[in-house]
């Protein structure tokens, strides 16, 4: 078989002598071949040199993200530290704000919130971190940043505990009778057989006699609520407080009484005058304390200054 030939014939420009090549068709495939296989290297090098470029760049970043996030990762972990710090101090005072409030300190494993139990199973997402030392170390902190909040809102809570039992004792001591209700010293004292001075004959005296000038002001004792505003045989003019908790103080003998009933008052606030109405010898202010509808001693809710409002 005869192998088919390609003549090529070369005419230079100008004068000169013309030259024909001859050339096979097993050469023209080959020389074809050639051209492709080296257009593919080309492309293939031309690939790989960008491919590697493009990863060099890509790595640089990389590993300045990778360097940004250590720095920031330290930085948290120097908050996350002075956060803790503060959280311990707190709750310091929370003991101290507990034994203010009358509440039992909490105990210890209990602000711990949970700090150090049992873990459960690593997520996918975990076991992945956990290959890298930065990864691992942003796991710990997440886990220290839980526990934080946690901590935090038990020491909200105790607090909110403690601002409420504050409030109630502050509520209970405004409405716990603790002045003299009129300037004055005690004449005469709670006894349940004392010489009447008008009828001189032993009578139960249920409360404390303050002698004043006429006029002088009679101050609520406690805060409350004017329940009773009347004149009674032997008391003339007499008024009634109620504090609330089942404690209730009266004021006789009164010359004028500044409140009517339904009207709330204060400690300190003038609600009547000194007088002699009723049975009287002379410008006193008759005043009784009453626990759940019983008389008993006055002198037992004189505080002085103890009570502040």
């Amino acid at each position: 078989m005869s192998i088919r030939r390609w003549t090529v014939v070369v005419v230079p420009q100008g004068a000169g002598t013309s030259r024909e090549l001859q050339v096979s068709s097993r050469a023209v495939r080959a020389l074809l071949v050639g051209g492709v296989l080296f257009a593919l290297a080309t492309l293939a090098g031309s690939y790989l040199v960008v491919t590697k470029t493009v990863d060099l760049r890509r790595l640089g970043r990389m590993e300045r993200r990778n360097a940004t996030l250590e720095q920031e990762i330290d930085r948290m972990q120097v908050a996350l530290a002075e956060v803790s710090d503060t959280i311990a101090v707190i709750t310091s005072r929370d003991r101290e704000v507990r034994l203010l409030a009358g509440l039992e300190p909490q105990d210890p494993e209990v602000q711990q919130a949970g700090v150090g139990g049992p873990a459960g199973p690593p997520s996918p997402d975990d076991l992945l971190l956990g290959e890298t030392t930065t990864g691992r170390t942003a796991i710990t902190m997440r886990d220290e940043l839980g526990n934080l909040n946690r901590r935090a809102e038990l020491l909200l809570a105790s607090f909110d505990q403690a601002v409420n039992r504050m409030d109630s004792t502050t509520e209970r001591l405004a409405r716990t009778p603790s002045i003299m209700p009129t300037a004055g010293f005690i004449s005469s004292g709670f006894s349940h057989a004392r010489m009447h001075p008008v009828y001189h004959t032993p009578l139960p005296h249920l409360g404390i006699d303050i002698p004043a000038p006429r006029g002088t002001p009679i101050q609520a004792v406690a805060k409350g609520r004017v329940v009773k505003v009347e004149v009674q045989s032997g008391y003339g003019n007499i008024l009634t407080l109620d504090h609330g908790n089942g404690i209730r103080t009266r004021y006789a003998h009164c010359s004028e009484i500044l409140v009517k009933v339904g009207d709330r008052v204060a400690r300190g606030d003038d609600i009547a005058l000194v007088g002699m109405s009723g049975v009287a010898t002379n410008y006193h202010l008759h005043y009784e304390v009453m626990v759940h509808g019983r008389q008993v001693d006055p002198r037992g809710f004189l505080f002085g200054g103890a009570i502040v409002d």
